[in-house]
């Protein structure tokens, strides 16, 4: 039962990161339109700042509309088969919600006077898309994602013959969604304002826990990566009420990130909202990883030194520039579980020093993501210079607590293994793949070489009959078994992979920045390759 709930939250957090991959360009984009508007560095109403008015008229609507991004991105990530079709049988779900529960509060007389989503704030109602509905922000959406999945997956291959035959697949899908939509449009007028006080009241004791609050929360964060539940912990901070919810120019903006964005543009802002202390999870991706990859290092047996670098400077990088960490990571999760532990501790204690100096900044991923996003802001809004002093620290501390604990508890860290025999095995088989790119290359061939990857990882993962769905998120290949047995692990880290992680019959490959690639050529393989045996 237990495995049963925890591989249900990973298929939910997984299929979550669908729409969620997306914001950060959003969020950089808006960004920059804050500085194209920003009146101490352009004159009002001139073509820069007419510019950079209509890139943020464009780009805002996106953040103001997660919802229904929510209920497609859920929903196509759920759905096992013909994905495309549950996203549109989604958005068709989306619409008939709206419209269903819109007509019930007139009918019941519950619905509250107000034209604008302004005028409704905080009334527990509000416009969307021309309805006047139950205000549910994000929630909405998501519910409505696993609605339409689990209903697709059930009835989707389903086939009717003669004359019924055109009611079948994706359309017996929404026949079946009509009737569950027109019962929880009724039932979310009446249970929602109790789960909304709920909610509430979750902001609120995140609001009164102060700094323990923080930690808590930067700890769990960290801490969940190898299980990939630690998206769950992240986004209903970033992106809905329990972060935060304002009225920014007569916009309801919903969620710790929309509402930072939103306030970076706003001349009248003094001081970022305290809501940024969920946006500093990005401090260990810039800053922290460094100290651990110097530890490694200066820990690592002289005589593997030169091989280890080669290992840590570019997954150092990957984790500083664009803040995915997992290559770096998943070199000690498992091999030093301890220093896992003590290393998600660290984390939390550094964010909660960070909210303690009073520094709202909007970090989330790499260096790239704080200059663009907080410079624009400026230091009295934000206090950014604090929160690099706060990152200096916090390389020096994993360093010095890093070298310590795994000299004096002797932990087999990258570099410190206790024989060569594995490490001969990595460079055999790194030349070999050296050699094949080599070959392919003075072919220029690079589609065969990617199309050999795709079936080496394939066949890794057991061979096309054992291979259920395939997914991603930032930086790794998510696949459900049907056999875990027939994983190659060994095998995988020959096409690149960092790490494995193994839940049940749910498997997540570490890629780090090249999944996207990875994804591709193993969805392209899977389609016209013949079943491997």
């Amino acid at each position: 039962m237990k495995d049963k709930i925890i591989n249900s939250m990973q298929k939910f957090a997984k299929a979550m990161i669908g729409p969620v991959l997306f914001l950060p360009i959003v969020g950089m984009s808006i960004a920059l339109t804050a500085v194209f508007t920003n009146t101490a560095f352009v004159t009002e109403k001139g073509v820069i700042w007419t510019i950079g008015k209509f890139f943020n008229g464009m780009l805002s609507p996106i953040m103001g509309n997660l919802s229904i991004l929510f209920c497609v991105g859920i929903a196509m990530g759920m759905a096992k088969k013909k994905k495309a079709e549950a996203a549109f049988v989604s958005i068709m779900s989306y619409i008939l919600f709206l419209g269903a529960n819109s007509k019930w509060l007139e009918l019941s007389g519950k619905i509250i006077k107000g034209d604008t989503a302004g005028a409704l704030y905080g009334t527990g109602q509000t416009i969307q898309l021309g309805f006047h509905v139950t205000d549910m922000g994000v929630f909405l959406g998501m519910i409505l994602g696993v609605l339409v999945a689990l209903v697709h997956n059930k009835y989707v291959t389903k086939e009717f013959k003669s004359a019924m035959a055109p009611y079948g697949n994706s359309k017996l899908v929404f026949i079946v969604m009509i009737p569950i939509i027109a019962v929880f449009s009724i039932v979310i007028t009446y249970v929602w304002p109790t789960i909304a006080g709920g909610i509430s009241a979750l902001t609120g004791f995140m609001n009164t826990a102060g700094p323990i609050g923080v930690f808590v929360y930067g700890f769990l964060n960290r801490f969940l990566v190898p299980t990939g539940l630690h998206h769950l912990i992240w986004s209903p901070f970033l992106y809905s009420s329990v972060g935060d919810q304002m009225m920014i120019g007569g916009q309801n903006v919903i969620g710790a990130k929309p509402v930072f964005l939103a306030l970076l543009g706003d001349p009248s802002v003094t001081m970022m909202r305290d809501s940024a202390r969920f946006l500093t999870y990005g401090l260990v991706k810039t800053f922290g990883v460094i100290g651990v990859a110097l530890a490694f290092y200066f820990t690592a047996k002289k005589g593997k030194r030169n091989n280890l670098k080669a290992q840590l400077i570019p997954s150092t990088l990957t984790a500083v520039i664009a803040g995915i960490t997992e290559p770096l990571e998943f070199t000690f999760i498992f091999a030093a579980p301890l220093l896992w532990f003590v290393y998600s501790v660290i984390d939390g204690l550094f964010q909660m020093f960070v909210y303690l100096l009073n520094v709202r900044v909007c970090a989330t991923n790499g260096i790239l993501d704080f200059l663009v996003i907080n410079l624009p802001a400026g230091i009295s809004k934000t206090h950014w210079p604090l929160y690099v002093l706060v990152g200096l620290v916090e390389i020096v501390v994993l360093f010095f607590v890093f070298k310590i604990m795994i000299e004096k508890l002797d932990l087999k860290t990258p570099g410190r293994e206790d024989d060569d025999t594995d490490m001969a095995v990595d460079l055999n088989e790194n030349a070999a793949a050296v050699k094949n790119q080599m070959k392919s290359a003075s072919k220029n061939d690079e589609e065969a070489e990617d199309r050999e990857k795709a079936l080496t990882i394939i066949k890794a993962l057991g061979g096309k009959k054992n291979i259920l769905t395939v997914d991603n998120c930032f930086s790794r290949l998510r696949v459900e078994v049907a056999d875990n047995t027939l994983i190659d692990e060994k095998t995988l880290k020959t096409t690149g992979a960092s790490g494995v992680v193994r839940k049940g019959n749910n498997i997540q490959v570490v890629y780090g920045l090249t999944i996207n690639k990875i994804r591709t050529i193993v969805d392209e393989a899977l389609e016209t390759m013949e079943t491997l045996k």
